[in-house]
C-alpha cells in the first residue's frame, strides 16, 4: 500500500506552502522517486526511526566523525550530525544535472586558465578588472599558470538548491579546496549500516568510483620524472581546523600521508617530506589550506600553516597542487553576474544550470537596484575579509538596512547581491515527527583528461530549524546522505579496483611526518599518565576504606604515604604536600580534583583530554576499533561524575588497556607503532621511578613499610607475581628485584629500559647510517647502571637508618636519563633541526616607510 499524507508517520509532516518540497509534489502526492522510501518510513514508524537515528549517532561518535563549529564549547569534539532520512534524486533527473554540472565545471576551468593566462575576458570587457584584481584570491605571484594544464581546476564543487520555479539553481561555487566529499562518504557508510535493508533495496549509486577518479587525477598531475607511482600528500592546517576529520579520513581512505605545513620543506625548488630524519620527495599536494596561507614567503608573511617556498616550487613545475594556488579567485559571488556573457564567449550557449540572479555593486545601475531592494536580497562580500559577512536584507530592520546601504556605497566594488529565494524543503526527523527543512546540496566533480566526473550524490545540508534559511555547518546545519536511485540494482564498486590500468599512488605507510611522530609519542605518554593516576587512585581509595573500617594507625600512615606519593607522581602540587593536616584527614575533595578536574595540569581528566587531542591528530593511523574505544573514553569524560569514583576508575583503566591492546593488535609494528611504544616505555619508566622514589627511598618501620610496599605492588599489578616467588610479607629487596630490576615484568623499570634499548636500536638502524644515536647512549647508560646495581645494596639503609641513598641516587639518575631521552627524541624527530630561520633579508628602510 502506497504511503500518503494520511499515513501514520507522514501525517506528522506538513510541507510549507510558500516553498517547494522534495518529497511531495504540488498536488500533495508523494513523488515517484520517493515512493519506496515513503512506504518504508511509514512501515518503520517514528519510534523505530528514532532508534535508527540513535544508532547512526552512535556510529558517528564511535567512528570519531567531528566538525569544529568555532565558538562551540565542544570545539573539535563536536560530533557530526546526520539526519536519518536521505534525500532522493532519480537517475533521469540526475543525468541532466550531471551534464549541466560538467559544463559548468568546464566553464570555471576555462575562466581560471584565462585569468592566469591571456586574460581575454578582461581585455574584451566580459569581466571587470575590479572583480579580479580587487579580489584577495587573485595571487599575482602565481601568474601565469602552465598553459599545458588541461584542467588546473582539478576539484570543483557547486552548492545547489531548488527554488519556487522547480529548477535547481547554483547558490555558490567552491574552487580553493572544496570540503565535504569525505563527509558525504562517511554519511553513506553510516546510513548503509543504520538502514541496511532500505539502502540495499533502494538501488543507490555508489560513491567509490568518484574517489577512484580523484586518485587517478591526482596521480596524473605529478611532474613527469619517469616514475610509475608518484608521492601524494594531503596538506592540512591541523587538528583545530573545522573539517580536520575529513582531512584525516580522506588521507586514510585514499592511502596518502597526512601532513601539516611544518612537515614539508622546500629545497632547491622541490618539496620534500621530512620523515624520520630524512627527506622524501613530494610530487602532488592535495591541499586543504586556503591559498594565501600556503606560503609565508610569497603569499602571507604571518602564516604559520603553509610551506615557505611552495609557490616557487609550483612555479617551476616541480610539484602539483590540487587545486592550484590562486584558484580562490573564482569563489566570488560577483562573478555570477557576468557568467551568461562568459558562457556565450567560451561555450557558445548559456549555462544549463542557472545561478540565482546576482548584481555586482561596482556597476552603477546594479548598485541602484541593490540599494532599492535590500529587503529582497542577500548581500555578500566578493571575497573573505573584503566586507561584512553574508547578510540577509530581510532580517534587518530599517536602521540596519540604512547602515548596510552606507557601507556598500562606501566601497561598492567589494559587494555583490543575490536574489533571496526560498529553497525547497526536505523531510527531517524532528521533535514532533517529520518536519520540513530548507536544504542545499553540495555536488563534487573531479577533472579527468576527458572532462569532469561527478560524484553520484553529494553532501546535503539542512537548516537547523524550520523556517531558517542558512544551512551551513558553521550555522549549526545538519547533514543528510544524498541517494541517486536507479530502477535496478547498482553494481558494487571498490576503491581498490584498478580497471583500465589506472595508476595508483605509492604506498606511503612508512612515511612518518614530524607532527604525526610527535602526536603518537605524546598520545602514549598521556595515556600512561592517566592510567598511572587511575591505578594509584584506586589503591588509595581501597586504603581509605580500610583505614575507616578498622581504625588501625598503620593503615592511616600507609594512606598518608600514598597520598603524598600521588602528589609527587602526578605533579599536582601543592596537593597533599602542602602540610595541611585537614587535607590528609579528609582527602576526598583533593582526590576528586586529581581525578576529575580537566583544568588542572596533571589530573587524570587533564591527561585524558590531552591524549584525546593527540589521538585526534593521528586518527588516520588508528583502527576503527581503536577509535571506537577512544570514542567511549571521550563520552565518559564528557559525562563527568559525582558519585563513588570506584566504578569510574575501573572502567577507565579497562578502556585505556583496550586502547593499548588494540594498538598492539591492529597496527603494523612499523615506525608509527614504534613511537607509541617509545612514548609508553619512557613515561612508564618515569612514573614508576618517581613512585619508587616517593615510597622506598625513605625506610620505615617494618610493618608500615610492608604495607606501603604491598600498596606499591598492587598499583603495579605485581602482587600475584610477588606472592608466587616470595612466601613472605613484602620486603624491600624482593620488591625492588620485581618492580625495578626485572626485565620481564611489563611494569618494571628494567623492562622499560630493555624495550627502549631495542626500540631505539631499530629506529636508529632505519634512520641513520651507523653509530649510536644520542638517545641510544642515554638509554644504554640508564640500562647499564641498573644492570650493574646490587639489589641488596639498593635495599640497604644508610648507617643512620634514615635513607636509602644508593637507591635514591639510582632512581633520580634513571629519571633524568629518561627525561633527557624524551627531549632528545623531540629534537631529533619532532622539530626542524635547523630551527627558526629568517626567510628574507631584513629591510628596515622598507619597513619604516610602509
Amino acid at each position: 500500500m502506497s504511503a500518503s499524507p494520511e499515513s501514520t508517520l507522514l501525517s506528522t509532516y506538513h510541507r510549507l506552502s510558500d516553498q517547494p518540497d522534495e518529497m511531495f509534489a504540488a498536488n500533495g502526492q508523494v513523488r515517484a522517486t520517493w515512493q519506496y522510501l515513503a512506504d518504508a518510513l511509514d512501515a518503520l514508524g517514528v519510534d523505530n526511526l528514532r532508534q535508527r537515528h540513535g544508532q547512526a549517532r552512535r556510529l558517528l561518535r564511535e567512528r570519531g566523525v567531528t566538525y569544529n563549529v568555532y565558538g562551540d564549547p565542544q570545539g573539535q569534539e563536536r560530533s557530526w550530525d546526520l539526519d536519518p532520512i536521505p534525500v532522493l534524486i532519480g537517475s533521469d533527473e540526475w543525468a541532466q544535472v550531471e551534464g549541466a554540472l560538467q559544463r559548468r565545471a568546464e566553464l570555471f576551468n576555462l575562466i581560471l586558465k584565462d585569468i592566469y593566462g591571456p586574460q581575454e575576458l578582461l581585455k574584451r570587457g566580459l569581466l571587470p578588472a575590479e572583480v579580479v584584481y580587487g579580489h584577495s584570491g587573485f595571487l599575482r605571484p602565481c601568474y601565469p599558470y602552465d598553459p599545458e594544464l588541461a584542467h588546473p581546476l582539478t576539484i570543483y564543487a557547486a552548492d545547489l538548491a531548488r527554488t519556487n520555479d522547480g529548477r535547481l539553481h547554483v547558490v555558490g561555487d567552491r574552487t580553493q579546496s572544496p570540503s565535504g566529499a569525505g563527509y558525504a562518504l562517511e554519511n553513506r557508510v553510516v546510513m548503509s549500516r543504520a538502514m541496511p535493508s532500505l539502502y540495499r533495496e533502494s538501488h543507490v549509486h555508489r560513491l567509490a568510483l568518484f574517489f577512484q577518479n580523484l586518485r587517478a587525477s591526482l596521480a596524473a598531475l605529478a611532474p613527469d620524472r619517469g616514475q610509475d607511482e608518484p608521492s601524494v600528500v594531503v596538506l592540512t592546517p591541523g587538528p583545530l581546523n573545522e573539517t580536520y576529520f575529513e582531512h584525516s579520513f580522506l588521507a586514510s581512505y585514499l592511502g596518502y600521508t597526512l601532513v601539516e605545513g611544518g612537515d614539508l620543506t622546500v629545497r632547491d625548488g622541490r618539496v620534500w617530506l621530512r620523515s624520520m630524519g630524512r627527506l622524501e620527495p613530494v610530487d602532488v599536494i592535495l591541499r586543504r589550506l586556503d591559498d594565501d596561507y600556503c606560503d609565508a614567503l610569497e603569499l602571507r608573511g604571518d602564516s604559520l600553516l603553509g610551506v615557505p617556498g611552495l609557490t616557487e616550487a609550483a612555479r617551476r613545475g616541480n610539484v602539483a597542487l590540487a587545486n592550484p594556488l590562486g584558484a580562490g579567485v573564482l569563489e566570488n559571488p560577483a562573478l555570477h553576474a557576468f557568467l551568461p556573457g562568459i558562457a556565450q564567449y567560451f561555450l557558445g550557449h548559456e549555462l544549463d544550470l542557472p545561478t540565482l540572479p546576482t548584481w555586482w555593486c561596482g556597476d552603477p545601475d546594479s548598485l541602484e537596484h541593490v540599494i532599492a531592494h535590500l529587503d529582497e536580497l542577500v548581500i555578500k562580500p566578493i571575497a573573505p575579509g573584503s566586507g561584512p559577512a553574508t547578510l540577509f536584507g530581510s532580517a534587518l530592520d530599517a536602521s540596519g538596512r540604512e547602515t548596510l546601504a552606507r557601507r556598500i556605497q562606501s566601497a561598492p566594488h567589494r559587494f555583490a547581491a543575490q536574489q533571496q529565494a526560498r529553497f525547497s524543503s526536505v523531510p527531517t526527523l524532528g521533535e514532533q515527527g517529520l518536519e520540513p527543512r530548507a536544504a542545499t546540496l553540495r555536488a563534487f566533480l573531479v577533472g579527468r583528461p576527458d572532462g569532469y566526473a561527478v560524484m553520484p550524490g553529494g553532501l546535503t545540508r539542512i537548516a537547523p530549524a524550520a523556517g531558517e534559511l542558512n544551512a551551513s555547518n558553521q550555522a549549526g546545519g545538519v547533514s543528510k546522505d544524498t541517494w541517486i536511485v536507479a530502477s535496478e540494482p547498482v553494481r558494487e564498486v571498490s576503491l581498490m579496483s584498478t580497471e583500465g590500468g589506472m595508476d595508483t599512488p605509492t604506498d606511503r605507510s612508512a612515511a612518518l611526518p614530524p607532527a604525526a611522530t610527535e602526536n603518537l609519542f605524546w598520545m602514549a605518554r598521556y595515556a600512561e599518565r592517566a592510567e598511572h593516576g587511575l591505578r594509584l587512585l584506586r589503591v588509595i581509595l581501597r586504603l581509605q576504606r580500610t583505614a575507616q573500617d578498622y581504625s588501625d594507625p598503620l593503615d592511616q600512615q600507609t594512606l598518608e604515604t600514598l597520598l603524598m606519593a600521588l602528589t609527587r607522581v602526578t605533579d599536582t602540587r601543592p596537593g597533599f604536600l602542602s602540610g595541611n593536616p585537614t587535607l590528609l584527614a579528609d582527602p576526598m575533595p583533593e582526590l576528586r580534583s586529581v581525578l576529575r578536574d580537566p583544568g588542572r595540569v596533571g589530573t587524570v581528566a587533564f591527561n585524558l583530554q590531552a591524549m584525546l587531542a593527540a589521538s585526534h591528530a593521528v586518527r588516520d593511523r588508528l583502527s576503527q576499533d581503536t577509535w571506537r574505544v577512544i570514542g567511549n573514553i571521550r563520552a565518559r569524560l564528557a559525562e563527568g561524575g559525582n558519585g563513588d569514583p570506584g566504578p569510574e576508575l575501573d572502567e577507565a583503566i579497562t578502556l585505556l588497556a583496550a586502547v593499548r591492546g588494540l594498538q598492539d593488535d591492529t597496527m603494523v609494528h612499523s615506525q608509527a607503532w614504534g613511537f607509541l611504544e617509545l612514548g609508553r616505555c619512557v613515561e612508564r619508566g618515569l612514573l614508576t621511578s618517581s613512585l619508587l622514589r616517593a615510597t622506598m627511598s625513605t625506610p620505615r618501620e617494618t610493618r608500615l613499610e610492608s604495607r606501603v610496599l604491598e600498596a606499591v605492588l598492587s598499583h603495579l599489578e605485581s602482587v600475584n607475581a610477588y606472592r608466587r616467588k616470595n612466601h613472605q610479607v613484602a620486603q624491600a629487596r624482593p620488591v625492588l628485584d620485581l618492580v625495578l630490576m626485572h626485565e620481564r615484568n611489563p611494569r618494571a623499570v628494567g623492562y622499560q629500559l630493555a624495550r627502549l634499548k631495542a626500540a631505539l636500536q631499530a629506529l636508529s638502524t632505519s634512520a641513520r647510517d651507523s653509530g649510536l644515536s644520542q638517545e641510544e647512549r642515554l638509554i644504554l647508560e640508564a640500562h647499564t647502571a641498573l644492570q650493574l646495581s646490587d639489589a641488596d645494596k639498593l635495599a640497604a639503609t644508610d648507617s643512620d637508618g634514615d635513607r636509602r641513598t644508593e637507591l635514591d641516587q639510582l632512581l633520580a639518575r634513571t629519571w633524568r636519563l629518561l627525561d633527557r631521552t624524551a627531549r632528545t627524541l623531540a629534537e631529533s624527530y619532532f622539530t626542524d633541526p635547523r630551527g627558526p630561520r629568517q626567510l628574507t633579508a631584513a629591510n628596515t628602510e622598507l619597513q619604516e616607510t610602509r
